[in-house]
């Protein structure tokens, strides 16, 4: 892919789908739940012809596991 697509690609709503063929929102909710819940990075190494690589990369701490456990279930789970 292109150096301007890899630069949006984690861009809520950004698709390089047709219209109605896509949300956009795969790759966002991917990059918030990977950076934002667990702490972790993930990038995307691409050359156009060469194909496409996503690496993802989570800390291995117990941070999110005590968090989760010390959290109030609001879905039922009790």
């Amino acid at each position: 892919m292109t150096e301007e697509i890899r630069d949006r690609l984690f861009d809520p709503f950004f698709t390089t789908k047709l219209v109605g063929r896509g949300t956009g929102l795969g790759l966002s909710i991917s990059h918030q739940i990977v950076v934002s819940k667990h702490g972790g990075q993930i990038m995307c190494l691409s050359a156009p012809g060469q194909g496409t690589e996503f690496m993802i990369k989570i800390p291995m701490r117990s941070h999110p596991l005590e968090l989760a456990l010390t959290t109030p279930c609001h879905f039922g789970c009790d």
